[in-house]
């Protein structure tokens, strides 16, 4: 076995379920909407930073990260509210330049509001590495694992078992056909930006611990999420998580045995590869068109 490579793997690992957990995002709010929401890593930036926020206040743990969740789904309703749905029938490259403006400022407020220092939260259950199998394994990595886990179980069922999930789908295959039935998008519209808020704060609570986070952390964060649904096929949402942990052990690896300068870089290296073998992605239908 090439020296490293269990170690690579776990770094790989959780590093990935974070990024599928953020591509999951763009994946929901593209088939309810039609819309790629660059605003996706800025709630990954504020799940980190609020929960670090309300954890510094007194607040347990658990409690802190579960309030920035919502908060941070509270924004993305809002934002769809407010932002996006304004523009209903407009162009969709309106609403896609919308969510860069949005973007840039969550990130000044963000700035403005706990400072421009970077913060970690603390490990959820220790720090103490474990030992397995030739890698040292941080508690929180399995936490990253288990939580990435437990959202995709959470939203499969979700989908299948409620019936506000199913009208999302209906939304996503067809949404002339869902709003004749009775299906309010609008509604669908908001519940999905409420949920990519969500998701994302989640993904950017269980890193803090590990990467730690500031301001400005949810550009590239967005970047490397973006690159995973696409790389597991844009639309998706399974797809995304299985390309976010294919990302992030390439790029594990990457680092480890090339350079880790170029950590950042092997991410767009591979998509681009991808796009020009298979433009629809590893997991993507090729030749979908969304009316």
């Amino acid at each position: 076995m090439l020296s490293g490579a269990p170690q690579y793997l776990v770094s790989g690992l959780t590093q990935g379920a974070a990024y599928g957990l953020i591509g999951l995002g763009f994946t929901m709010i593209f088939n309810t909407t039609g819309i790629i929401n660059f605003a996706q890593g800025e709630f990954v930036m504020l799940g980190g930073m609020l929960a670090v926020f309300f954890a510094a206040s007194g607040l347990p743990l658990v409690l802190a990260v579960l309030l920035a969740c919502l908060a941070t789904a509270v924004v993305g309703a809002i934002m769809e509210r407010l932002a996006i749905r304004p523009l209903a029938g407009a162009p969709a490259i309106n609403a896609v330049i919308i969510t860069i403006g949005v973007s840039i400022l969550l990130r000044g407020g963000a700035m403005l509001a706990f400072g421009k220092d970077t913060v970690a939260l603390p490990a959820f259950s220790g720090v103490a590495p474990i030992l397995a199998m030739g890698a040292a394994i941080q508690p929180q990595s399995l936490w990253v694992l288990a939580v990435t886990l437990a959202l995709l179980a959470a939203l499969k069922l979700f989908f299948s078992a409620t019936i506000q999930g199913k009208a999302m789908l209906a939304c996503a295959c067809q949404k002339k056909a869902a709003s004749l039935v009775g299906i309010s998008v609008a509604r669908m519209a908001l519940l999905s930006f409420g949920l990519s808020g969500l998701i994302g704060a989640a993904a950017g609570a269980i890193l803090a611990p590990i990467t730690m986070t500031a301001y400005d952390v949810g550009m590239m964060l967005g970047l490397k999420g973006f690159a995973a649904c696409i790389l597991g096929g844009l639309g998706n949402p399974f797809g995304a998580a299985a390309g976010g942990i294919l990302l992030g052990v390439l790029e594990a690896f990457g680092a480890g045995y090339v350079a880790s300068g170029y950590k950042d870089a092997f991410a767009f290296i591979v998509l681009l590869l991808l796009l020009f073998v298979k433009p629809s992605g590893l997991f993507g239908k090729a030749g979908v068109e969304r009316v």
